[in-house]
């Protein structure tokens, strides 16, 4: 034997050992705490059934059980093992699992059903015997570490659904029985914990689609390849706002209504299920959302914003009401308002009531819960009126002004009319009319609004007016007469607006303007007049300026004149005076003269011839004087004693001149002596 032969025949023992070791270290599997063990079948076993991918046990291929952790024992070259690291879900995720293998889905299903006991997926080998089905599995994996099997099972991890305050969160089932025809959609079905339990909403028939129930705010662990899930806002209905629904599901709108009659428990839509259980219709709702938050399936329910209806002081609201009972007919409504307001037939009061119906007048005002136009206002303040059902036409009860002029404020231009006598004017005009209260309901329904009645009826009627008053007259006349003309227009007027229920305050014409060449033309005959008119009265004036100096100058001589009065009656005195003392004087002298003449004789006598001669020469002349002269002449004689004594000038002013004539020289005095005194008075005026 060769010593080679001998080696290799000693070394077989430790060959087989080595061999024996090595096949030992190949069967020892050792996985950690954190790990499992996928096997591989190589070898030694049956084959699997066609289309499957995953070995059970005794079956060749990747085997679905797992080794846990810790040292396993495997034949080598038989098994293969592979390890993974443990599938963790977070706390803030889901697990959403897809099998690899199992028995397909059933024709018309996406997911898989849900089968018992394979401890959240960590079983494989019993989700298959048990007759798991390949594909989404509806079941999840809650926050956790599982040790699942990741060549049969794909786990997708995915965030929790998380909606916030205001948010909303609309679900889609992508699997399901089919919604019935005229659903739009899936009716509600209970158990499912909020879409968290996947395999109790579709054992209790959960219909697949898009679903009438919603999430509210909140966390939840949802199946998001079962349910889709869509966040949108909530319905927020502002201040000053109110929220118009229309229902997009539910019984069909009778044919002859608009809105949808009022349901209730439905909480303000938020309670889609419910609208539907108490017989909701579908269409335009009748009750409407104040303000606030509403968390409303906007699949169910479409929510859009109106403005409340502010009523302000000095307006009413007429309210054409769309929903109510048909109106009953003219008499049956007369009798119901009769019987409302007191009135007995027979009396003026139910007359007037059967009178405006019988002419139409009131025919579409009806009383409350009637369609059509309410009787009742609405007063100041604000409401949340549904538009669709009620329609509020806002009428001031106040004084409304209407305008035809040239401001740019003004809706209407002046009027534009034609005189007799072909003349263009223009004419501004202000219209003042009121609607009473009371009244604003049948004003509605005869003319409709405060727009139309401006428009259709005010407007023509004062063009009109003013037109045919314009065409009877002259231009000239037309603006004299403007008081009258602007009475005619307010009384045709009053009479018009009686029609339709409204008072005319008045109608005023603001200003009249005629052409430019006919106004000159007047202006210049009006100057011409009022020019005559002022020669005349200037002529009155100076003749009363004239009788007024003429006044004034003799009020200023009032004095001069009392005194010159007072003087001539003085000189008269004085006159009468001098006459009567030159009288006496000459009297005292012709006794006096016979006296001594008495006496001159006797003395004469006794004196002698010459004496006697002069005595008698003297007595022969007095008396001579005195028959020449008379009693004036004795004046003359007084006066030249005055001479004598030195009280009148010796040299004279006037000279008279005669044969004797001692009249001049007294003529001549008095002469001088009225030239001073009138002299005096001139100085005093002066003064």
């Amino acid at each position: 034997m060769s010593p080679a032969l001998v080696f290799i025949i000693a070394s077989i023992p430790y060959v087989v050992a080595f061999l024996a070791l090595l096949t030992l270290w190949k069967s020892v599997v050792l996985v950690r705490g954190t790990e499992i063990a996928i096997v591989e079948r190589k070898y030694f076993g049956k084959k699997m059934p066609q289309g499957r991918v995953i070995a059970q046990a005794n079956e060749i291929g990747i085997q679905a059980r797992t080794l846990a952790p810790g040292l396993h024992l495997l034949i080598p070259f038989v098994y293969k093992p592979m390890k993974y690291p443990f599938t963790v879900i977070a706390e803030n995720e889901v697990g959403i699992a897809e099998s690899i293998d199992g028995d397909p889905i059933p024709p018309g299903k996406i997911f898989a059903k849900v089968i018992q006991g394979h401890n959240a997926f960590q079983d494989g080998e019993l989700f298959l015997k048990n007759g798991g089905q390949k594909g989404p599995q509806i079941a999840i994996l809650p926050p956790g570490t599982f040790r699942i099997n990741p060549v049969l099972f794909h786990i997708r991890k995915k965030s929790l659904t998380f909606i916030d305050k205001g948010k909303i969160g609309i679900v889609t089932s992508m699997d399901g029985e089919a919604i019935p025809p005229g659903r739009l959609l899936a009716q509600k079905v209970d158990g499912h914990a909020n879409f968290e339990n996947g395999q109790t909403f579709l054992n209790n028939h959960g219909q697949k689609g898009p679903q009438i129930e919603i999430l509210l705010p909140g966390t939840y662990r949802v199946n998001t390849e079962l349910f889709h899930l869509e966040i949108q806002d909530a319905s927020i209905i502002p201040a000053n706002k109110v929220g118009l629904i229309t229902a997009l599901d539910g019984q069909p709108l009778p044919e002859a209504e608009y809105v949808a009659k009022s349901v209730t428990d439905h909480n303000d839509y938020q309670n889609a299920s419910k609208f539907l259980e108490v017989g909701g219709q579908r269409g335009p709702q009748f009750d409407v959302l104040r303000p606030g938050t509403y968390y409303i399936n906007p699949l169910m329910f479409k929510v859009e914003l109106d403005d409340v209806t502010v009523i302000e002081r000095g307006q009413v609201a007429v309210v054409v009401s769309n929903v109510g009972v048909e109106p009953p007919q003219i008499r049956s409504m007369i009798e119901e308002l009769a019987k409302k307001q007191g009135a007995i037939p027979g009396t003026e009061l139910y007359k007037e009531i059967e009178k405006r119906y019988d002419t139409g007048i009131e025919r579409y005002v009806v009383p409350k819960g009637y369609r059509g136009i309410q009787q009742e206002v609405a007063g100041p303040g604000i409401y949340y009126l549904n538009r669709r059902a009620y329609i509020a036409y806002v009428v001031d009860t106040t004084n409304i002004t209407i305008d035809w002029d040239d401001s740019k404020q003004t809706r209407f231009d002046p009027l534009r009319v034609i005189s007799r006598d072909g003349f263009a004017i223009s004419v501004s005009v202000k219209v003042v009319i009121r609607v009473r209260p009371d009244q604003a309901p049948y004003m509605v329904a005869k003319i409709g609004s405060i727009e139309n009645l401006i428009l259709h009826v005010i407007h023509p009627m004062i063009d009109s007016s003013f037109r045919n008053q314009a065409s009877s007259t002259s231009a000239m006349n037309f603006m004299q007469d403007r008081q009258e003309e602007q009475r005619k227009a307010e009384e045709r007027a009053k009479a018009e607006l009686e029609k339709y229920h409204v008072e005319c305050v008045s109608v005023l014409i603001c200003q009249i303007n005629l052409p430019q060449d006919l106004m000159d033309t007047q202006t210049k005959k009006i100057i011409a007049q009022q020019q005559q008119a002022m020669y005349q009265d200037m002529q009155k004036a100076e003749q009363t300026r004239i009788a007024t100096e003429k006044t004034r100058a003799e009020a200023d001589q009032q004095k001069n004149l009392v005194e010159a009065e007072i003087g001539v009656k003085i000189a008269e005195q004085n006159k009468q005076k001098a006459i009567r003392f030159a009288e006496g004087e000459s009297e005292s002298i012709r006794l006096r003269a016979e006296g001594e003449a008495r006496g001159i004789r006797a003395k004469g006598e006794a004196e002698g011839s010459r004496i006697l001669a002069i005595g008698e020469s003297t007595a022969k002349a007095y008396e001579l004087q005195n028959k020449a002269v008379g009693q004036q002449g004795v004046t003359a004689i007084e006066i030249a004693k005055q001479i004598a004594s030195g009280n009148v000038k010796v040299t004279p002013d006037f000279l008279v001149q005669g044969d004797g004539n001692i009249g001049g020289l007294l003529s001549a005095f008095l002469t001088n002596f009225v030239a001073g005194q009138r002299k005096a008075e001139t100085a005093e005026a002066k003064k």
